[in-house]
């Protein structure tokens, strides 16, 4: 096949050519939008799962979709080092700044409630250390509101602040956390404080996040009462989506699977929409053309596929374990699905589950495991167990 016209994206966060099966999530973002321009509560979703199922691509159209209708949109990232999170408020009091200059009205036509909200987003961003841009926003900072140094305090001013800006022009401002889990502490809590504040006042302000299967823990870790919030799992794609997923892009080039091919294909992905990525790219690029990928071109894109995911994905995973965690995985990889760790005691030969308890602590902070429930493992990454088992002793 002509590589120039080879539809898939395989990549971390890449938008796939064809969104399938979140149409249900993507209908709740526009009745998030359609509520909100009415002035009545609504519940942004944060989003988990294991990691290849979309859930950066999902976050990301969810934003388009708050763009689209005029909000004030952020996006940030959460960080484990330690160096990246103490930028995290810096980029949100940047993106803070951009989003506002995006949708207040022009200068000289700004009304009271805008010229405040300004105000303190301007004085958030100053404090905040905001630098490369005009974080004064063309208006005086209000000095004394969001500019304390404490994200509890200081983003409660700035969303209660913008709020009369924001119901004036019938209008959200949304702030979208990608790997959530790992946001600093700080700022994972004031923001939680915040939104339970929106809920409480029908503010026109939405937290969406999107991480792993902690999140929910994560979240009601920082706060208890984030439990009430509406956390929405996000899993594979059932095989007709999956099947979707390979079959619709390549039509859009006038290019169709032997039934066989797809049947091989949707089940090696898992119904995993990375892994329909890697392995729709690798059927393009095996099938000599010009309008047929067959079985055979299928059972090379499994080889070659499964090549490109050790080396992209499970590799340099891998490689972030110690010894000791290296032989916590491999003892888990031996169980289907998840592991009990009254059976990895007795496989490592220890005396009790507290022998486990750094190694297992630390591989879910780097988060390549989590706990599903008490005393049960699984790994965050789809087919690790698959790797781990192919791959020779370290």
């Amino acid at each position: 096949m002509d590589a120039a016209y080879n539809p898939y994206t395989p990549g971390a966060g890449k938008a796939p050519p064809a969104l399938v099966g979140r149409e249900e999530q993507l209908e709740e973002g526009r009745v998030v939008i359609s509520r909100t321009a009415r002035g009545v509560s609504a519940d942004a979703p944060i989003l988990y799962g294991l990691r290849g199922v979309g859930k950066t691509v999902l976050l990301k159209a969810l934003q388009a979709q708050a763009s689209t209708a005029g909000w004030m949109t952020v996006e940030i990232e959460g960080k484990q080092e330690s160096t990246e999170q103490d930028l995290t408020r810096r980029r949100l009091a940047r993106g803070l700044v951009t989003a506002a200059r995006s949708v207040a009205p022009r200068r000289g036509r700004l009304s009271d409630a805008w010229r405040r909200a300004l105000g303190t987003i301007g004085s958030f961003s100053l404090a905040a250390g905001a630098t490369g841009v005009e974080v004064t926003l063309e208006v005086q900072p209000n000095e004394g509101r969001g500019d304390s140094g404490d994200p509890a305090i200081d983003l409660e001013e700035l969303v209660s602040d913008a709020v009369p800006a924001l119901q004036e022009s019938h209008i959200g401002l949304a702030i979208f956390v990608d790997e959530i889990q790992d946001l600093d502490p700080a700022t994972l809590s004031a923001l939680i404080s915040v939104q339970h504040r929106a809920h409480q006042n029908t503010w026109p302000f939405h937290l969406y996040g999107a991480g792993l299967p902690n999140v929910p823990a994560k979240l009601a870790e920082a706060r208890s009462y984030a439990e009430r919030f509406r956390f929405v799992e996000i899993g594979a794609l059932r095989p007709e989506e999956a099947r979707a997923a390979f079959a619709e892009p390549a039509h859009q080039e006038g290019v169709h699977y032997e039934p066989a091919a797809l049947d091989r294909l949707v089940t090696v992905s898992g119904g995993y929409p990375y892994f329909v990525q890697v392995f729709g790219d690798q059927a393009w690029r095996a099938a000599p053309g010009p309008d047929t990928i067959t079985a055979e071109d299928a059972a090379a894109a499994v080889t070659l596929g499964t090549s490109v995911l050790d080396d992209s994905l499970f590799h340099s995973r891998w490689n972030r374990a110690t010894p000791a965690q290296k032989k916590l995985m491999r003892a888990m990889a031996e169980d289907p699905v998840q592991s009990q760790v009254s059976d990895l005691v007795a496989r490592l030969r220890r005396r009790r589950p507290g022998d486990l308890s750094v190694a297992r602590d630390e591989l879910i902070k780097k988060g390549l495991i989590f706990a599903p429930e008490r005393g049960v493992l699984r790994f965050t990454v789809p087919h690790m167990d698959d790797y781990i088992r192919r791959r020779p002793e370290d």
